[in-house]
């Protein structure tokens, strides 16, 4: 566990030492906050014309502005992701610190997961931002505070998966713009499996849509922790992060 927080640390640092943790963390404020804006405008607007109108129609502040800006995070998670993972082992290559990484005392599993967990803990900051602008929601209305916890765990699951298998995919070259790239496409391709099934029901494209990260996060997004979701997320996280304990396990040999 020590030397897991040594390098926890060390990445945490490295990230707000540079621009990097700074510009993914305003960008990500500023995107989501023209979200939150829209979305509580849209809320309001639809309030006032139904009360106007005498209609007894409910509002749920959950269904019409949480559940779909939960969605919207998820959305910029695929573009967010692969800049935060990008790093992780491909400057160590490029910079050649990676042979004294691969030949240090330090174990493979803690160099991997001191690294996906720093990488887990600025995506988390990220969140931090999107709580702020919720908080206004309980300043002046009476949301469900438990299906945002929920969401907000489904967003961390899925963000560790996809973290997970852009730390694998950092690990295979020295170039980031190329890790970054890889990552994004198939942050994407995982996102667009669950659009198959709305054309097609035949077994391979709902076998397709399941592997979808879109298709687990719907039950997140209404407040339900679905067993089978969380096992689907951690299947992801373990996967991804046993490639990477296997490549790094090559690049030992080759050093």
């Amino acid at each position: 566990m020590k030397n897991i927080w040594i390098i926890f640390s060390k990445e945490m640092k490295s990230y707000f030492a540079s621009p990097i943790a700074w510009l993914l963390l305003t960008l990500f404020a500023v995107v989501f906050g023209y979200f939150f804006w829209t979305a509580l405008e849209f809320f309001t607007t639809m309030s006032m014309e139904i009360q106007m109108s005498g209609q007894a129609y409910p509002i749920n502040v959950n269904e019409q502005v949480i559940r779909p800006l939960l969605g919207n995070v998820s959305v910029l998670g695929l573009f967010f992701i692969p800049l935060i993972t990008m790093r992780l082992f491909a400057e160590e290559k490029r910079t050649g610190t990676i042979e004294l990484l691969a030949t240090s005392p330090v174990r493979d599993v803690e160099i991997i997961l001191g690294k996906w967990l720093a990488a887990l803990g600025l995506y988390a900051c990220m969140l931090f931002f999107t709580a702020i602008n919720f908080a206004f929601l309980f300043h002046y209305g009476k949301p469900d505070w438990k299906p945002l916890l929920v969401g907000f765990l489904g967003l961390l699951l899925q963000a560790g998966g996809l973290l997970a298998l852009g730390t694998f995919i950092s690990t295979l070259t020295r170039n980031q713009i190329i890790a970054g790239a890889a990552t994004f496409a198939v942050c994407l391709l995982l996102f667009v499996f669950a659009w198959v099934s709305g054309f097609n029901s035949a077994t391979w494209a709902t076998v397709l849509a399941y592997f979808s990260v879109a298709t687990h996060d719907e039950s997140f997004a209404r407040g339900v922790l679905d067993l089978k979701d969380s096992i689907y997320y951690l299947s992801v996280i373990f996967l991804g992060l046993f490639f990477t304990a296997r490549s790094m396990e090559a690049l030992r040999w080759r050093s």
